[in-house]
């Protein structure tokens, strides 16, 4: 079982997203979409994937861009932001507690929620 721990350093972010991501790449749902789009550049994104998450959790500024930019024509539905929530919180849960732990499945949230309404809204 793995220790809970709070969420305090890049280390910490780190393996967050490491876990999510592999979760995410194992995903029969979200598998297809992630491989392939990302395709060979997980180092790439996970990089990115750790400086917004480290600028987020930990208000050290190392993020810039726009999140939703590359998402605008993925091919998601709801069950996909469901899913993907649920592996998130799951990653949280198994690996974190304390305050920025339920920052960031708060964060995570409203991110989807936000994503889904655009992307609809778009693809309409």
């Amino acid at each position: 079982m793995t220790r809970r721990t709070k969420i305090e350093s890049l280390e910490d972010i780190k393996i967050l997203v490491d876990t999510f991501y592999d979760r995410v790449r194992k995903d029969e749902l979200l598998s297809p979409i992630f491989n392939g789009v990302i395709k060979d550049n997980w180092p790439v994104h996970l990089e990115k994937m750790y400086r917004f998450w480290q600028t987020i959790l930990l208000e050290e500024h190392t993020y810039s861009g726009s999140p939703f930019a590359p998402h605008v024509k993925l091919p998601v539905k709801g069950e996909h932001f469901e899913r993907w929530k649920q592996l998130f919180f799951e990653t949280v849960d198994e690996n974190f507690l304390g305050e920025k732990a339920k920052v960031a499945k708060l964060r995570a949230e409203k991110m989807a929620e936000m994503f889904q309404i655009k992307i609809t809204y778009l693809q309409q």
